[in-house]
């Protein structure tokens, strides 16, 4: 485990090698189902493609699948990797006002099984991509989609590591924390009024106590939803995008990448 306050800096050797491998990339919608409910999600992946890459699967904010879902997909998708953003709500279900939003969101992390199972069936769905190497996997997500990552690797999912940007950290299940097998990486602003600090302390006890792999990246000044360009550029709204910890986050990311041998330098 590390906690790191402030920022993370991991080079600008780093950061330009990830921009040089840049590379066009596709998309395309998967239709699937759970039980008799129609889904559709969206897989993003680099083109000219050879053989099976490794996957990434990503759960959107509160919207729903949004062009900010789509915009991140492509982020990542240039690093070489194919990337599906699993669709929660439901085809055609998508959040058109913060109230939408608020009541969407809170069914799911009022109901953690339903979150898990809807995040689960995405991975599964991701697996069986044609581009995808099945064993080399990770999961990232924002805001609502960080809590949704981490409930994921609560679950037990076989993944390589859980990414979670400005997501809730609440642990509603502590004991849960004996399931993760994945490295947990948790990404937030250290001026959040979202994320409460009695829940910042139960997340890392959890992670303490069930002896997991994880570390913590705090960004000095930020608030939520600071990878999010559409969020404004006022923190006293209490979200607000912030390009300094947008950048060092993707960078904490991509170093994630390379350690796990998923992207080179």
């Amino acid at each position: 485990m590390r906690t790191i306050q402030a920022a993370v800096v991991v080079g600008s050797m780093l950061a330009t090698s990830a921009s040089a491998r840049a590379a066009a990339v596709k998309s395309r919608t998967v239709d699937y189902t759970i039980g008799d409910q129609a889904f559709e999600g969206i897989l993003v992946y680099p083109q000219p493609n050879k053989g099976k890459i490794p996957g990434v699967l990503m759960v959107h904010n509160w919207l729903g699948i949004s062009d900010e879902t789509k915009k991140q997909a492509e982020r990542v998708a240039k690093l070489g990797l194919a990337v599906f953003a699993v669709d929660v709500y439901g085809k055609g279900v998508r959040a058109k006002s913060p109230q939408e939003a608020k009541a969407l969101a809170g069914k799911y992390k009022g109901d953690r099984k339903l979150f898990r199972e809807r995040v689960m069936r995405g991975l599964e769905v991701l697996r069986e991509q044609k581009e995808v190497d099945p064993g080399k996997t990770i999961a990232i997500g924002y805001c609502f989609g960080g809590t949704g990552v981490i409930e994921l690797a609560r679950a037990g999912a076989d993944v390589q590591a859980v990414v979670s940007f400005h997501g809730g950290l609440d642990s509603p299940n502590p004991a849960d924390g004996k399931n993760i097998k994945a490295r947990v990486v948790a990404l937030q602003g250290a001026d959040d009024p979202f994320v409460k600090p009695e829940d910042i302390a139960a997340f890392q006890n959890e992670m303490r106590t069930n002896k997991v792999d994880w570390e913590m990246a705090v960004y000095g000044g930020a608030v939520h939803s600071f990878t999010d360009t559409s969020a404004g550029s006022d923190p006293k709204t209490g979200q607000a995008y912030d390009a300094k910890a947008d950048q060092r986050s993707f960078e904490v990311l991509t170093e994630l990448l390379t350690d796990l041998h998923f992207a080179k330098r």
